[in-house]
């Protein structure tokens, strides 16, 4: 079986390590645009989700807690915590095909085509990247590129997740917006948000 890279798994796994590796020792118990979660709990989840694509694609170990009540105490380092998971979903998807059709996904949409697949787990570590550096005060670590690669997987998918409160309502529009400020809006975040 040959590997296949993708790109934009790349990208967001290497924000959401960069991000992680930021985060000031006091930086943990920080509120998030994720109303309900601080930064552990963003992190939890993150990674949790990473492991859900990866057990879903592979059979292999699910995530030790639900990524959608996380604990908020994590145990051991968290850059360590993180890239176990996001080895975990890029060894997983290295597998597939980029002309897969019916790649298995833990979303409620089921499989989908591995574009799609992919984006979909890229997009969730990309917005939690962003989450943690906002929380952190960080710069953010997405970018036009990624936020343009990432916008059509979001539409094709988050709406019927908004119902499970997944995500947000939309953020109304603002004059200036970019790319990057597009997405956030679309997946219920406000771009000027501050801890």
């Amino acid at each position: 079986m040959s590997e296949y890279t993708w790109k934009i798994l790349e990208d967001a796994h290497q924000a959401l390590r960069t991000v992680v590796s930021g985060v000031p020792a006091d930086g943990w118990a920080r509120p998030t645009p994720c109303e309900k979660w601080n930064v552990t709990q963003v992190l939890q989840h993150a990674a949790g989700d990473q492991l859900g694509y990866s057990s879903t694609l592979t059979g292999g170990p699910r995530p030790t807690e639900d990524p959608f009540s996380p604990s908020g105490h994590l145990d051991g380092d968290p850059a360590t915590y993180v890239e176990a998971a996001l080895r975990s979903s890029a060894a997983a998807f290295a597998a597939v095909a980029p002309d897969a059709q019916n790649v298995p996904t833990p979303l409620p949409q089921g499989a989908l085509a591995a574009p799609v697949a992919v984006g979909a787990c890229a997009l969730d570590a990309a917005v939690h990247a962003w989450d943690i550096a906002m929380s952190t005060g960080q710069p953010s670590p997405l970018t036009p590129e990624m936020a343009r690669t990432l916008m059509p997987v979001a539409t094709a998918l988050v709406e019927p997740l908004r119902q499970w409160g997944a995500y947000a309502a939309i953020v109304p529009a603002a004059d200036g917006d970019g790319d990057v400020e597009a997405l956030l809006r679309y997946l219920g975040r406000r771009p000027d948000w501050s801890a």
